[in-house]
C-alpha cells in the first residue's frame, strides 16, 4: 500500500483537563511551610459560619462548604492554590464524586466553583485580601482578590475583621467585584434564601461579635445545639401548660363538687337538675 507524502496522521483529541490534571488525591492539602491556624478565632468563627450555612432555596444534600481547606483554581499552574478562611459551594454533594470526603477542593475536578467566600482579616494578610497588593511578577501566583474575581469569579466576597468588628461585602457585577451596602447591617443574597450579618451573642461559651447566617428576614439559623436547647424549653413549656392544664381541671371539678354538696345541703338533688 502506498501512502501519499501529503498523507497527515489523525491525532486522538486531547483529553479534558479533568482527565489529565492532578486531582484531590494529587494534589497536598497542606503546606508545610505555613505555621496552620493562626488563632482560636480562625477555627471558631468558620466553624460556626459551616454550622449555620443552609440554603433555603437549595436541596441540603446539594450544599457544601469548608474552611481553611486548599482550592485549587488554575489548569496551566495546577499546584497553585488559595486556603480561603470559609466558602460555600451549590449544586455540589457533600462528598468528593459522591463517595469521598474531600481532601482539597480542585475546581477542574468539580461541578461548580465557590459561591461565596469568607476572609477573616489579620495585619499579615489583610492587603492581599483586599486587592491592595502591588502587582506581582508574572511566575508567582496572583492574590486572592485576583483569583476570586477574575479566575474563579465568585460572585460573593466577603471580609470581616475581629479587631474593628468591620464587615465588608463584595458581589460581582460585570466581571469587578463592587462594594454591598448592607440591609439592617446584614448582606442580603437572595440566590440562597439567606442573609449574613454580625450576632452578638455566645457562642462555645465565647461572648462576642460573631458573623453568621441569617433567613433573609434576620431570624438567627441555628446551630445543632441552639436547635436542642429549643427543643428542650418547648418541651419544659408544654409540660408546664399540661401541668397547669390538669390543675385548673381539678380545681374546676373541686368547685362542681362543692356546689353539688352545697345545693344538697339545701334540699336539692343535683343530678335531677338539666
Amino acid at each position: 500500500m502506498t501512502i501519499s507524502s501529503n498523507y497527515i496522521p489523525q491525532s486522538d483529541p486531547p483529553l479534558p483537563p479533568w482527565e489529565t490534571l492532578p486531582t484531590m488525591y494529587d494534589l497536598p492539602s497542606d503546606n508545610p511551610e505555613e505555621p496552620g491556624l493562626p488563632d482560636d478565632f480562625h477555627f471558631l468563627q468558620p466553624l460556626l459560619l459551616y454550622l449555620t450555612f443552609q440554603p433555603i432555596n437549595w436541596n441540603p444534600e446539594l450544599v457544601y462548604s469548608a474552611a481553611d481547606l486548599n482550592l485549587y483554581y488554575d489548569l496551566e499552574h495546577p499546584l497553585w492554590y488559595k486556603r480561603p478562611d470559609w466558602f460555600g459551594v451549590i449544586g455540589v454533594g457533600k462528598l468528593y464524586k459522591g463517595q469521598d470526603l474531600r481532601l482539597s477542593y480542585v475546581t477542574w475536578q468539580e461541578p461548580a466553583n465557590p459561591f461565596v467566600i469568607v476572609e477573616l482579616l489579620s495585619p499579615g494578610t489583610e492587603d492581599e485580601d483586599l486587592g491592595t497588593t502591588r502587582t506581582r511578577a508574572a511566575d508567582k501566583p496572583p492574590s486572592k482578590w485576583e483569583v476570586y474575581e477574575r479566575i474563579l469569579r465568585i460572585p460573593y466576597y466577603i471580609v470581616f475583621s475581629r479587631y474593628t468588628n468591620e464587615l465588608r461585602a463584595f458581589q460581582l457585577v460585570g466581571g469587578h467585584y463592587e462594594a454591598l451596602n448592607l440591609t439592617d447591617e446584614r448582606l442580603q443574597i437572595p440566590e440562597l434564601g439567606l442573609s449574613l450579618g454580625l450576632w452578638d451573642g455566645s457562642f462555645r461559651d465565647i461572648e462576642r461579635l460573631w458573623l453568621r447566617w441569617f433567613t433573609l428576614t434576620g431570624e438567627l439559623i441555628p446551630v445543632p445545639t441552639e436547635e436542642a436547647a429549643a427543643a428542650t424549653k418547648r418541651a419544659i413549656i408544654a409540660e408546664q401548660e399540661a401541668t397547669e392544664a390538669k390543675q385548673e381541671a381539678a380545681q374546676a371539678r373541686q368547685k362542681v363538687e362543692q356546689l353539688a354538696e352545697r345545693l344538697r345541703q339545701l334540699g336539692v338533688n343535683p343530678d335531677d337538675l338539666d
